[in-house]
């Protein structure tokens, strides 16, 4: 993985995070609300459509730190948030919210029904950030935990979680492994059976990429690594990774006020 380009994009606050989606790259963050955009591939660089969507009900901020959009097909939205409880010691919740995305695109909030269940992830360690991933056939919504200490990538049963009130509720967590530190988000690619650790190296600096065979690991209970890219000159925090069109080119987002989106380079 090589970085290729930084360009600086406006009006996302501290940008949480990227996700590619037929054809269209939503870039969340958490402005003075939660907030997605939505951006065009033209020639070799992002152009903002115009759209935009607040994570909002009733004028009042929900999803109000944006972390990991799971959307597969025709199953359940599903969006994380991490809320802090106690800023001394460092406490948080974290929310699963599963929300209605053809209603949130068509109205630009989540008034009108388009939030359809709050879901507190108490199976987590620290945080949350749903991606879906492919098992044995099935799909699974897959999180993971931003510490440094006991970290795991779980599997969530969507069609159990969607209805949940908790996480730790029964039939919710399927699988898990054990990873490293400090995971910001993932990103699943099925063609390879990989999933991608997007994470830092220390808390809150630096970027690693460790990309995981996700069934040697489910069936090890721990994370099976299959290469690590740390090679980047950056100490900024790495929140969000996504793949464009192909393998072969990517994006990578920050939480830095300048040069939030890198364009990266992959060579298989």
């Amino acid at each position: 993985m090589s970085l290729s380009r930084s360009v600086t994009v406006d009006s996302l606050g501290a940008c949480q995070g990227i996700s590619w989606l037929n054809g269209k790259a939503y870039l969340y963050g958490d402005r003075e609300v939660g907030m997605i955009r939505e951006f065009e591939w033209k020639g070799d660089s992002l152009s903002y459509t115009g759209h935009e969507y607040k994570l909002t009900m009733h004028d009042t901020d929900v999803i109000n730190h944006p972390t990991g959009l799971a959307v597969h097909g025709h199953m359940p939205v599903f969006m994380g948030n991490s809320v802090i409880l106690n800023k001394a010691t460092n406490q948080w919740k974290a929310i699963i919210y599963c929300i209605d995305w053809d209603g949130l695109r068509r109205t630009g909030t989540l008034d009108g029904g388009n939030l359809k269940n709050v879901i507190e992830d108490d199976a987590c360690i620290q945080g949350t950030r749903p991606e879906y991933v492919e098992y044995d056939h099935k799909w699974y919504v897959a999180t993971a935990d931003y510490g440094n200490r006991a970290n795991e990538v779980r599997l969530y049963d969507p069609k159990v979680l969607e209805h949940a009130s908790k996480t730790s509720d029964k039939g919710v967590v399927y699988k898990k492994f054990t990873c490293g530190p400090w995971v910001q988000n993932m990103q699943w690619i099925p063609e390879k059976n990989l999933l991608v650790l997007i994470q830092n190296q220390i808390e809150g600096r630096k970027w690693q990429f460790t990309y995981v065979d996700l069934r040697r690991s489910l069936a090890s209970g721990k994370a099976e690594v299959v290469k690590v890219a740390d090679g980047f000159d950056r100490g900024d925090e790495l929140e969000g990774f996504s793949f464009l069109s192909s393998l072969s080119k990517g994006v990578a987002v920050t939480s830095s006020r300048r040069g939030n989106v890198n364009f990266i380079d992959i060579n298989w």
